[in-house]
């Protein structure tokens, strides 16, 4: 079990993570956070643009599964079904068991998984302790709370240290 909070790859949105650079990478599942990571938390519905990034994972055959610490259901639930996807609800992050859980309904092993994720204590770890590949975007909509900013501010240091190992 990898703890680093370093991640694997680093971009500034989700579809920076194209299917032709996750299937070079070996991945089949693409697990990912749904809030800051793929749409502000006050947007409740997917966007065209999220849709179709979705559709070109699909079509390359890579299953996109949402592991979300929600803790009410409904949000998840509805963003998940408009989008015709499947989801980890309740996952605890950075706890590895609803990675785990993802991984074992969906029939991929650590090796061919990827978690996509904007926090490092709750997504980098999570992937970091399922053994799969750990994929960080900048928030969605930003860091808005003054608690945000903070933790926000704390993975800087974690960031920079993943964009000097990967050169950039």
């Amino acid at each position: 079990m990898r703890c680093s909070l370093v991640p694997d790859l680093l971009a500034a949105r989700y579809d920076q993570f194209t299917a032709l650079r996750l299937e070079e990478l070996g991945v089949r599942l693409l697990l990912s956070d749904l809030d800051f990571t793929l749409a502000p938390k006050s947007v409740a519905r997917p966007d065209e643009a999220l849709r179709a990034w979705i559709g070109e994972l699909q079509a390359a055959g890579i299953t996109v599964m949402i592991v979300s610490n929600n803790r009410s259901g409904h949000r998840v639930t509805e963003f998940c079904g408009d989008l015709g996807i499947d989801f980890q609800g309740r996952a605890g992050k950075p706890s590895p068991r609803g990675l785990l859980s993802a991984m074992e309904l969906s029939g991929a092993a650590p090796e061919e998984t990827a978690m996509l994720g904007d926090k490092l204590l709750t997504d980098v770890l999570a992937a970091r302790r399922a053994g799969v590949l750990s994929l960080m975007v900048e928030p969605l909509g930003g860091a808005v709370t003054a608690w945000q900013k903070v933790l926000h501010a704390l993975q800087a240091p974690f960031k920079a240290c993943c964009r000097r190992r990967i050169g950039l």
